[in-house]
């Protein structure tokens, strides 16, 4: 039986929802966060050296990272749904998204939450000024522009079609679906941007994706 070693709020999320949507049988192990830190538990290094989630084991594979991941599951189990056919500019868009996600789209987003962090984060009082002075500035500067350039980048995408790959749902869209929630938990994602916002509301509305957060548990991306 396929297992999802399943972190909560964590971007396993979206592995299953795909497996939902592929409706592929699957058992759920659950690990929770370290309550101070906010991390994995060592538990999930004893599945991989890296104790990071998402992480699926089938059989004697062990597969990590999202992208390797959903393309397994697609590969292995599909049998040609939520893959654009091969050769099509729809398939190389779907390629690209798949990439895009954790390459692009997620680090400015994880910059922003260590920062948040920064500023909220107990520390003595005549270093406060100054570490919490830097952080705003460097939010200010670099992160919330970059993080604004790709939103609106994907904003501009999704006028070319409903979907990342195009006129179809696909897998692409499951794993562009983090960084979208992720950046709508922190606030940087809003009725401004409306088609952004309308995948968001498109994507929660699938049944699959509602059994997954069945599956799943509690999902706040907000810490």
């Amino acid at each position: 039986m396929l297992t999802v070693h399943h972190l909560a709020n964590s971007r396993s999320q979206r592995i299953l929802w795909l497996l939902e949507e592929l409706a592929i049988p699957y058992e759920v192990k659950r690990y929770e966060r370290d309550p101070q830190t906010m991390l994995a538990p060592e538990a999930l290094r004893r599945v991989h050296p890296l104790g990071k989630s998402p992480v699926i084991t089938d059989g004697e594979l062990t597969i990590a990272e999202s992208g390797a991941i959903i393309e397994y599951l697609v590969e292995r189990y599909g049998d040609g749904q939520l893959i654009p056919p091969p050769g099509t500019p729809e398939r190389l868009r779907y390629r690209y998204w798949l990439h895009y996600a954790e390459g692009s789209a997620m680090p400015p987003l994880v910059l922003k939450l260590v920062f948040d962090r920064i500023e909220t984060a107990p520390m003595p009082f005549f270093v406060r000024p100054v570490a919490r002075g830097i952080a705003a500035e460097v939010k200010k500067s670099f992160i919330l522009p970059d993080i604004n350039r790709h939103l609106d980048y994907m904003e501009g995408e999704l006028r070319k079609a409903p979907w990342f790959a195009g006129a179809e749902f696909t897998a692409a869209d499951v794993q562009m679906s983090f960084p979208l929630e992720a950046a709508s938990w922190r606030g940087v994602l809003d009725d401004s941007r409306p088609l952004l916002s309308d995948f968001l509301g498109r994507i929660h509305a699938r049944p699959a994706y509602r059994r997954a957060l069945e599956r799943g548990g509690a999902y706040d991306l907000v810490d």
